[in-house]
């Protein structure tokens, strides 16, 4: 049991931090401690469904989880009678037993498991464009004839087409932003699940959820639109895990029912599983085939890194810089590497501003951004994707893709 311990410890320790931090007002940093304490005490149920304190533990991620929540619209929790802290919690105690000192998770209200459920899942209709998508021709055109073309004409599609789709590639180059550009364009509900969550955080209630995350799509397509459920980090649910608790197996079958069902029921009907991930060779093989499109989303080429420079740029104090060159010079950097640059660049030379004692008049200006600038910061930020791991997903895309 020393793994449980070390966990327990670490819980604490994220536990206690956050609280001292909620109480100096930092709400920032005490959500991300808060989220940190849920998520190991969350890995211990997960680990050892059968430790004694499972209960303790899970009730205790749910006051954290109901504080983020409170933090998180701007409000602060009521004081108590001797108007003290604005928020508190009793620190783990691994002597008390489940029943004694907090309310066992049967006795949750409706209310909180609600909000356990709404607080893993956006249901958005996005406002992304095409052309807010630099490059990713290719992946684009899949796109459209997998999603698009459909939802305009489906009479001209007799053996129906594809519902799952899975988006793979380097983290930072466009998957999301694409997913969410393809619901703009059909005009569909956005419903964006993160899987690493529902395998960590949905605990004994994720089958329900799953079930009900798929009943709410399927309603909104019955009333005429169309639903897209965008799962970011699919292999983490879908993935080779070698340690299974039985409630991931459950879940992850749960899934693939919905799936299924999905590809199975209605050939006109309007509801894609868009899947993205990182790590496409953790995926396990038996559920390849459920995505019938898969689709390499790699790192910008150079008429996208030029594009990328023109959007980030345009409100920017720009003199004598060739895109092209900036283009050039950012070769095998991820989309939001380009964008951390372009950033970076605009703070270099702000804060000389502020450092030459300017930055208290109003009318002050920072200098124009040169070239030089730009090879500055190059100089201290190295591309977040290496060559070893394009080389991984090209021999990966060679394998599956489907597009």
């Amino acid at each position: 049991m020393m793994a449980v311990s070390e966990l327990e410890g670490a819980a604490i320790k994220y536990a206690s931090e956050a609280i001292r931090l909620d109480n100096q007002g930092s709400k920032g940093m005490a959500i991300t401690y808060y989220q940190k304490a849920i998520d190991v005490l969350l890995k211990i149920v997960n680990l050892y469904p059968n430790y004694e304190l499972n209960k303790i533990y899970v009730t205790r991620a749910m006051a954290y989880q109901e504080r983020i929540k409170v933090l998180q619209v701007g409000h602060s929790a009521e004081s108590d009678e001797d108007g003290g802290s604005c928020f508190e919690v009793k620190p783990i105690n691994k002597g008390v037993p489940p029943s004694k000192g907090v309310d066992a998770p049967s006795v949750q209200s409706a209310q909180q498991k609600k909000a356990a459920y709404e607080d893993l899942l956006v249901v958005d209709k996005p406002n992304v464009r095409w052309e807010d998508v630099a490059g990713l021709e290719p992946t684009k055109k899949a796109l459209k004839e997998s999603i698009v073309y459909p939802s305009m004409r489906a009479d001209l599609f007799p053996l129906g087409w594809p519902r799952g789709i899975l988006l793979f590639g380097p983290p930072g180059c466009g998957k999301t932003l694409t997913a969410a550009a393809v619901a703009t364009e059909i005009n569909a509900s956005f419903y964006s699940v993160d899987a690493a969550s529902i395998m960590s955080k949905w605990l004994g209630e994720a089958e329900k959820n799953v079930a009900k995350l798929f009943r709410s799509a399927r309603e909104r397509v019955m009333n005429g639109e169309a639903a897209i459920v965008f799962i970011d980090e699919i292999d983490s649910l879908l993935g080779i895990h070698s340690n299974e608790v039985g409630g991931e197996i459950r879940v992850r079958n749960q899934f693939l029912k919905e799936m299924d069902g999905i590809s199975d029921k209605g050939k006109n009907s309007l509801l894609y599983v868009i899947g993205a991930t990182n790590k496409p060779w953790a995926l396990d093989w038996g559920f390849i085939r459920r995505f019938q499109k898969r689709i390499y989303v790699p790192v910008p080429d150079f008429e996208a890194r030029l594009q990328m420079y023109e959007i980030y740029s345009k409100n920017l104090n720009v003199e004598g810089v060739d895109p092209r060159e900036i283009a050039t010079l950012t070769e095998g950097y991820s989309s939001s590497d380009i964008r951390d640059i372009v950033q970076a660049v605009q703070l270099k030379v702000v804060s000389e501003l502020f450092e030459a004692g300017l930055a208290l008049d109003k009318k002050a200006k920072p200098r124009p951004i040169t070239i030089r600038d730009f090879k500055e910061v190059l100089e201290k930020r190295k591309p977040s994707v290496t060559k070893d791991m394009i080389k991984a997903y090209e021999m990966w895309e060679e394998n599956f893709r489907a597009v």
